[in-house]
């Protein structure tokens, strides 16, 4: 069908380029770029699918937390398919592979703005009926939640943030618990 393959440094641009062209120049005005500038996507959970050296779909996490506790959690986004593959099974694909990494590698919970009918399929639900804000504007049906390990989400609420500890820090923070 197609590989689904690690993100390299060297697929940065064209990855860059797939979702300017996805998700249009206002996209950087969105709440979700907030938590995703001057931090790095989280390299194990970084996947592209390729034709040749042409990215035709990506996927990656950002570490965040929620609430006062700073509960460690995952950003998922964007998932972006080349508009000419659209509708192939490549988002669905890139879906299954990289929540099942971010399970396999121990992340609990999975945050994401996004479209519910697409994502409920996947196991996402309501993030704001689970407790869940964000510090913009968003359009509530579009926040979803998923527990990535039952009971993930018991006693966890409040507001998701930018993770003080980065990406590489996230992953020795998770790695010494």
């Amino acid at each position: 069908m197609f590989p689904i393959l690690t993100e390299r440094p060297s697929d940065s641009p064209r990855i860059d380029a797939l979702v300017a062209a996805c998700f249009g120049p206002d996209r950087h005005q969105k709440t979700v770029y907030r938590f995703r500038e001057d931090v790095a996507p989280i390299p194990e959970l970084s996947f592209v699918v390729r034709n040749g050296r042409e990215v035709e779909g990506s996927i990656r996490f950002w570490p965040v937390v929620i609430g006062a506790q700073e509960i460690p959690a995952v950003l998922l986004g964007p998932l972006c398919i080349s508009p000419e593959r659209q509708g192939q099974g490549i988002g669905r694909a890139l879906m299954r592979h990289s929540l099942y990494a971010a399970t396999r590698l121990g992340h609990r919970i999975c945050v994401l703005v996004g479209d519910k009918a697409y994502y409920e399929p996947f196991g996402f639900h309501n993030a704001p009926a689970a407790g869940l804000e964000l510090p913009g504007w968003v359009d509530p049906e579009r926040f979803q939640v998923m527990e990535l390990m039952p009971g993930a989400m018991r006693g966890v609420s409040g507001m998701v943030a930018k993770s003080p500890f980065g990406s590489a820090g996230r992953q020795a923070r998770r790695k010494a618990a």
